[in-house]
C-alpha cells in the first residue's frame, strides 16, 4: 500500500470510523456507557502519550536539535492553550459538558477544526514512518471516540434528531480527511517542515492528554478503580510500543 493509501484509510478511520463507533456506544444502554466511556479515556491517555513521547518526539531529535525540538513543543503547548481560550477546543466526554453546555453549532465548529488537526497529525506521521503513522492514527481514533460520543450525546440534547446529528457530526469529522491531503501535499512541497510539524503534533497529544483527559479523570477513586485505570493508560502505551514506533 502507497504511503497516500496509509493517510487516506487511517484518516478515514480516524473520523467516520470514530464517529460510527461512538453512534454504537450511545446506542448501548446508558449505564454500560457510562462505565465504558471512562475506560476509553483512560486507554487515550496512554495511546496520546506514548505516540508523543515514545515515537513523534525521539524522531523528530534524529533531525533537528534537542533545544529546537523542545522549544518547538513548547511552542505548540502555548498556541494549544491559546487556542483553546479563544476558540472552542475542550472536548466533550459526557452527556452534560460544563464547557459546552447546549451550544450545538460551537461544538461542531470547534470539532471540525480539531478533526482538521488530526488529519495533519496522521499525515506528517505516516510521511516519517508507517508504523509511527499506524501508531499516531490509534492515538486519533482512541481519543476521538469518547469525543464524537460525548458531542452527539450533546447535540441530541440541543434539540437535533439522531439522523441529524450524525449528519453534522459525520460532516465535522469528514474535516480529518481534509486535513490529511492538505498535510501530505503540503510536507511533499515543504519536506523541511516535517520535523517541526512531527513537534507540534507531539505537543497536540500532550496538551489533549495533560490538559483536557487526565484532568478529567481527577477525582476521589478506590484503590480499585486506579489500579484499573493506571492499567488500562499502560495499555494504551503498550500499543503504541508494539508499532515500534522508535526511529
Amino acid at each position: 500500500m502507497t504511503i497516500p493509501a496509509y493517510i487516506f484509510v487511517f484518516a478515514a478511520l480516524g473520523s467516520l470510523g470514530a464517529v460510527a463507533a461512538a453512534g454504537i456506544i450511545l446506542a448501548l444502554p446508558e449505564r454500560l456507557t457510562r462505565c465504558l466511556v471512562p475506560h476509553l479515556i483512560s486507554y487515550a491517555i496512554g495511546t496520546l502519550l506514548g505516540a508523543a513521547l515514545l515515537g513523534m518526539i525521539p524522531h523528530a531529535l534524529h533531525d533537528l536539535s534537542a533545544r529546537r525540538v523542545m522549544a518547538t513543543v513548547l511552542a505548540g503547548l502555548v498556541g494549544f492553550f491559546l487556542l483553546e481560550s479563544l476558540v472552542l477546543w475542550r472536548h466533550c466526554h459526557e452527556h452534560n459538558c460544563p464547557v459546552h453546555g447546549t451550544s450545538g453549532i460551537l461544538i461542531l465548529i470547534g470539532d471540525a477544526f480539531h478533526n482538521f488537526v488530526d488529519g495533519l497529525v496522521i499525515a506528517s506521521a505516516f510521511l516519517a514512518s508507517v508504523p509511527m503513522g499506524i501508531a499516531a492514527s490509534l492515538a486519533v481514533i482512541a481519543h476521538e471516540i469518547p469525543q464524537e460520543a460525548g458531542d452527539f450525546a450533546i447535540l441530541l440534547h440541543s434539540g437535533y434528531s439522531r439522523k441529524k446529528a450524525l449528519l453534522l457530526n459525520s460532516l465535522s469529522a469528514s474535516t480529518t480527511l481534509v486535513g490529511a491531503w492538505v498535510g501530505y501535499a503540503g510536507l511533499q512541497a515543504f519536506g523541511a517542515a516535517a520535523p517541526f510539524i512531527l513537534c507540534v503534533s507531539a505537543a497536540s497529544f500532550l496538551y489533549i492528554a495533560l490538559a483536557d483527559l487526565i484532568p478529567a479523570r481527577r477525582g476521589k477513586k478506590g484503590i480499585k478503580d486506579l489500579i484499573i485505570e493506571l492499567s488500562l493508560i499502560a495499555a494504551g502505551v503498550a500499543t503504541i510500543s508494539l508499532f515500534q514506533v522508535h526511529p
